[in-house]
């Protein structure tokens, strides 16, 4: 991204705000790849156009084999929150995250996450979830919490096509129904109010009745959009494509683009394309048939079953944990039978 593209970008994300929070988000590829000097000119720029009411919140999400010192520094004096990606301990981040010359990414990473805590930058871990670590749930989630100290997960699970198939590092849906239902009861027997896992927060939210915090999980979406290098606008980043695309900011106003009737649409066809299965499901409430880009050629998503297993799986918990909340109570309270 060249230094117009950059500036318009941040000229017309705070003009576009009547937020007092204005959130500045990156992500790649892998952004760290731009040098600390492009993120550096961006802080500069958002001090230039942003509103004396306004309130930057950054966000960078890296793979963390770039991070030093320098970085880490950097992100602490301008309170970066970074999304680290990290697929659980060695013998697993390594089956898929490799470097270039072959060899696996993790002791680098690790080495990234250190420069994070020795300069105190909040961070949540971002785990995908594949064919691979699928298989160990509890590794994974014990790893995190016990050995990185993580207090905010979040699991992606791998969804991608190979004409009208996945491809062999998918996830499936079974398998990761149960991975967050193993993951659940642990978490649900000890770490309630201390590890705070994106699925359980979404599903706790959606039984309660609020927002979830996620278009994963929200009914609609299409207020994530992707900017791209050269100013092209796209639906999101699952969508990153010619028929997806809805402007250019050097051309178009920011503001209009993202409120206009395509972006609109597409975030209405979440809920407008389900099948009638879906409609009719007793756990739509709870996942909104899920990501888009996840459905098949009938729209339905491939990972139903599993969400099926998960909602359902954690429907009596939650049900405890909604009502704590309405009683003005913590759902860590729910930890203790006696309470509850």
């Amino acid at each position: 991204m060249g230094n117009e593209v950059l500036e318009e970008y941040i000229k017309q994300l705070f003009e576009g705000h009547r937020t007092r929070e204005v959130a500045v988000a990156w992500q790649g590829g892998e952004p760290t790849l731009m040098g600390l000097d492009f993120f550096k000119r961006s802080v500069e720029l958002v001090q230039k156009y942003k509103r004396p009411d306004q309130v930057p919140e950054y966000t960078l999400q890296t793979n963390g084999t770039l991070l030093d010192d320098e970085w880490c520094a950097f992100f602490a004096e301008n309170n970066f929150l970074i999304g680290l990606s990290l697929d659980g301990p060695g013998e697993l981040h390594d089956t898929n995250r490799m470097n270039k010359g072959g060899a696996g990414s993790f002791d680098e990473v690790i080495r990234g996450l250190e420069f994070l805590k020795k300069h105190r930058v909040d961070f949540n871990i971002l785990c995908t979830i594949n064919s691979c670590n699928v298989r160990e749930p509890l590794m994974v989630y014990k790893f995190f919490r016990d050995d990185v100290g993580a207090e905010f997960v979040q699991f992606i699970p791998i969804v991608e096509w190979m004409g009208n198939e996945l491809t062999p590092e998918s996830v499936v849906a079974k398998d990761f129904g149960k991975f967050l239902c193993d993951i659940f009861d642990e978490w649900a027997n000890r770490d309630i109010g201390e590890v705070y896992v994106q699925h359980f927060d979404a599903a706790l939210a959606n039984r309660y009745g609020t927002p979830p915090g996620i278009c994963v999980f929200s009914e609609t979406c299409g207020t994530a959009v992707a900017l791209e290098h050269n100013g092209d606008v796209y639906s999101c980043d699952h969508f990153v494509n010619p028929q997806h695309k809805i402007g250019n900011i050097l051309k178009d106003d920011l503001a209009d683009v993202v409120s206009g009737e395509e972006q609109f649409k597409f975030g209405q066809d979440k809920r407008n394309k389900l099948p009638e299965d879906c409609l009719n499901c007793e756990i739509r409430f709870a996942c909104h048939g899920g990501c888009p880009k996840n459905r098949d050629k009938l729209g339905k998503n491939v990972l139903c079953e599993g969400y099926k297993i998960f909602f359902e799986h954690t429907r009596e918990p939650m049900k405890k944990m909604a009502r704590l909340l309405r009683e003005g109570r913590a759902p860590r309270e729910m930890m203790d039978s006696k309470k509850v």
